[in-house]
């Protein structure tokens, strides 16, 4: 292990706990992890919205641990962090949660880092990274052009769940800034693009898009566009910020944020043709606008996540492009479709 006084966090030998772990990024950064030589890996999980499944693959690993535990429950958290070295804080809400349940919402997002940041304290655990969002930057018509690590939070025309979710993470990484001050507690804050990938779920407004297109497709039905498909989305695949989550680590960047992003953004259009491309289908796609109520997250215009200080404070960049990312998303989908269709 290297000095104590260094913000750095060599992965090779030290023990580090994963909270949300039985999730699409958790799952992969749990792999990431133990194929860079981590000590131990433990998995904490209240499988509210993670699955066994996702994790089902490392149950039998002598270097993982498997805890079930709530970040509401503080004493959960002083168990599972004593004797460890680091955390990846990913468990929370997203925008969907905030419009289902948002009292529940609120509660996790902000005390449950809270509860997390004390016994990381408590603990002397030397090494935070924080999973923040692009959301951050806001929703609507004030989001174009490049949204850089120190732009504003543009609320306007937003739907609530969308702004009540993106106050939750700038919360959460003001409540790590605090931590750093007053205790030393050394962090790092990742501000994800919409993470895709294989074991997605079904939860993520816009990562759910993706989904919804290819099962349509699947059944024969024309693909829907809420709009003319030129709204703009920025996506990065799951294998990618499991590396940056590794590469936050063993960085010695502390006390800031950056971006994590894929390397370049896309439309509603150019996201349709690439499923209807993958599945070789000659449909059309359907313009039709979103039902009331729907929770969909709108950008306002076009724009891009610049990752170029991620580059620099931790060494990392993207290296999946999303048609490539899509054909492994959907090409792991049949996969599982395959499996489960010999289990019947």
């Amino acid at each position: 292990m290297t000095d104590n006084n260094s913000a750095a966090l060599p992965i090779r030998g030290a023990r580090i706990l994963i909270a949300g772990a039985a999730s699409l990024v958790g799952s992969h950064t749990a792999d990431a992890l133990l194929a860079a030589g981590a000590g131990e890996v433990v998995l904490l999980d209240n499988y509210a919205f993670g699955t066994p499944e996702a994790i089902a693959h490392l149950k039998d690993n002598p270097r993982v641990r498997l805890v079930k535990g709530d970040v509401m429950r503080l004493p959960d958290l002083l168990a599972a962090t004593h004797g460890l070295d680091g955390v990846l804080m990913l468990a929370a809400y997203m925008t969907l949660g905030f419009s289902q349940t948002p009292w529940e919402a609120v509660d996790v997002n902000i005390r449950g880092v809270q509860n997390m940041l004390e016994a990381c304290r408590v603990n002397g655990v030397r090494k935070v990274v924080f999973a923040s969002s692009n959301a951050v930057y806001g929703y609507g018509p004030g989001v174009s052009g490049a949204l850089l690590e120190q732009g504003p939070f543009h609320s306007a025309g937003a739907p609530p769940a969308a702004v009540l979710y993106g106050a939750s993470k700038i919360i959460g990484e003001q409540l790590c800034r605090q931590f750093f001050q007053k205790y030393g507690l050394r962090y790092l804050v990742l501000r994800y693009s919409t993470v895709y990938g294989e074991r997605q779920h079904y939860r993520a407004a816009n990562a759910l898009y993706i989904m919804e297109t290819y099962d349509k497709v699947r059944r024969g039905e024309r693909p829907v566009l809420p709009g003319d498909g030129s709204e703009t989305k920025h996506f990065v695949n799951v294998a990618d910020v499991a590396r940056a989550n590794c590469a936050a680590f063993e960085s010695t960047a502390c006390d800031v944020a950056v971006n994590v992003s894929g390397p370049e953004p896309v439309t509603l259009a150019e996201l349709v043709q690439m499923v209807l491309d993958y599945c070789e289908s000659d449909l059309t796609p359907e313009t039709r606008p979103d039902p009331p109520g729907t929770v969909r997250l709108t950008s306002g215009g076009a724009f891009h996540i610049p990752h170029q200080l991620a580059g620099e404070l931790i060494g990392w960049q993207p290296q999946i492009g999303m048609k490539e990312g899509i054909r492994r998303l959907l090409a792991w989908r049949e996969a599982q479709e395959s499996v489960a269709a010999g289990r019947g």
